[in-house]
């Protein structure tokens, strides 16, 4: 059995001349090699573009879906899915024209009869509408079709 506070050497040889000395214990040399392995196979993760918080009164309205920068989609918690190109671009374009309606936290009531209500939140802030509210600015009903299509063709639920 190894001696944890054993030392290690590594000496590098430049030129014929003596280069640097590092020295280790073992067991940190161990931890080390450990952390590099962990570090190369996690990676980095992509910024989220926004987060969709969808609920409502019919069957299958609780969504909550996560788009990602790289065209990474979780819907309500699962494995990370993957956009098409067209579809990528299109949440990039709705981030973008969100930016204006959620540093403001915009927040519309529903009206009579609502079905399906939106909370969105995204690096700028956040927005809470449902689909028949007033005064909607055109980015909200993108959002409320791309989850739409998201959900059904990405993600394979029902809506």
């Amino acid at each position: 059995m190894s001696d944890p506070a054993r030392s290690v050497s590594f000496r590098e040889r430049v030129g014929g001349r003596r280069g640097f000395a590092l020295r280790l214990p073992a067991a940190g040399l161990g931890a080390l090699a450990i952390a590099v392995a962990v570090s190369a196979c996690g990676g980095i993760k992509a910024p989220d573009l926004f987060i969709v918080e969808r609920s409502g009164n019919v069957a299958g309205a609780r969504l909550t879906l996560l788009v990602n920068e790289e065209g990474g989609v979780r819907c309500n918690g699962g494995r990370t899915l993957k956009l098409s190109d067209p579809a990528l671009i299109e949440a990039r374009t709705i981030q973008e024209e969100l930016s204006g309606p959620s540093s403001k936290h915009l927040s519309l009531p529903p009206r009579p009869r609502s079905v399906l209500s939106y909370y969105v939140r995204d690096e700028n802030g956040t927005v809470r509408f449902s689909d028949n509210s007033s005064g909607q600015p055109a980015v909200l009903r993108r959002l409320a079709l791309f989850v739409l299509r998201s959900a059904q063709q990405v993600c394979r639920l029902p809506m």
